[in-house]
């Protein structure tokens, strides 16, 4: 009898270490907040064929996880969840950055890409983030020197 009350116990504690770790991992990795574009970027940023990426990453600078939404529309709001983790687990303080561009390439910024990042330091789970694109990468270009008075009348 001893024995079986020992044993029961044990799985009794066993049990509830199982339920305590299974919540915190349903918690995971979660941030959420809105990406706004200045008035002066809004109408490149909601161009046909952009990427708005929102790339986090941690103390060291290394991207941790990536959140991709194409052709959007701003303000955007977003949710970043552990599936969109380029890792397995979340340790200490995160940044975040966002990019809009149309060739897809994260990191490589190109004329014309819009970009912005957070000027602070966040924590998992924070849902009132607001990120500010408020940069452009160069000097943004005509679409067609056609009809253009100034270029034609210099010929």
């Amino acid at each position: 009898m001893k024995y079986i009350l020992i044993i029961f116990t044990f799985a009794v504690l066993a049990f509830g270490g199982y339920m305590i770790n299974s919540t915190k991992a349903d918690e995971g990795f979660n941030l959420a907040g809105r990406v706004e574009v200045a008035e002066r970027l809004r109408k490149s940023a909601q161009a046909d064929n952009v990427a708005c990426s929102i790339v986090v990453k941690n103390e060291a600078d290394v991207p941790i996880a990536i959140k991709r939404i194409i052709n959007p529309k701003f303000p955007m709001d977003f949710n970043i969840g552990k599936e969109d983790l380029l890792i397995d687990d979340v340790e200490g303080d995160i940044k975040l950055e966002v990019q809009i561009n149309s060739h897809g390439n994260l990191g490589v910024l190109k004329s014309g890409d819009i970009f912005g990042q957070s000027n602070q330091m966040y924590s998992s789970g924070r849902k009132d983030i607001v990120l500010v694109a408020d940069k452009m990468m160069g000097k943004p270009t005509l679409g067609s020197n056609r009809g253009n008075f100034f270029r034609t009348a210099a010929r």
